[in-house]
């Protein structure tokens, strides 16, 4: 079991270590500048994730953490295309909250053969879980006509591209879009147009404006 302690010690280490591993990725981080940056000893950090991979799992369940929260106030039943536009919603409202989240989910999935030797079990189990809540949400939109019936796994993976490569684009982006990712002015236009792009890309009627 993972040591809670002061909530502020351990939130300082997962905050320091996303900031990390967002920018440098996996290979790229050492616990000792994780500890530096924190302001602690290596035995102190150790005290509470025991190796690199607990902490990188930590961060990543913490993220994900945040996502499935929003998720878990969606409605489970009801019209399908309500669902989804709250889940796309929620999802973009998760990632715009910190400008880590996206590059660091990015960065977990194109290191995923490196990560293969490391065990992630809180976060593999939070994506199934918000991934299961996607699904549930096209193949019940599939079933009762509202959506049209995709391979699920193809748009989950589209959806994954759509939503978080923006959010991890950093000047790419930047200098395609023209301004700040992050700005409260640029997260609502991609809001505005991410929503209705992937409704109508899904629904089995164009949606009238």
């Amino acid at each position: 079991m993972t040591p809670t302690g002061p909530a502020s010690s351990r939130e300082k280490i997962l905050d320091t270590a996303e900031a990390l591993f967002a920018r440098s990725g996996f290979e790229g981080v050492g616990l000792r500048e994780v500890a530096l940056r924190s302001g602690m000893s290596k035995s102190a950090l150790f005290h509470y994730f025991p190796g690199k991979a607990d902490l990188y799992s930590a961060v990543l369940d913490r993220i994900l953490g945040a996502v499935l929260e929003g998720v878990g106030f969606l409605p489970r039943e009801g019209p399908a295309l309500g669902r989804l536009k709250g889940l796309v919603e929620t999802i973009v409202d998760s990632l715009a909250a910190s400008p880590t989240r996206g590059p660091l989910l990015l960065r977990s999935i194109v290191e995923g053969e490196v990560l293969d030797d490391y065990e992630t079990p809180e976060a593999e189990e939070k994506l199934a879980r918000l991934f299961g809540a996607a699904s549930r949400i096209l193949s019940d939109g599939a079933a009762s006509g509202e959506l049209r019936v995709v391979p699920v796994p193809h748009a989950l993976q589209g959806l994954v591209g759509l939503l978080v490569f923006h959010f991890a684009s950093g000047h790419f982006g930047e200098d395609l879009i023209g301004g700040p990712i992050y700005s409260s002015a640029e997260i609502k236009r991609f809001k505005e147009f991410v929503v209705p792009f992937t409704l109508n890309g899904l629904t089995s009627q164009p949606i009238q404006d």
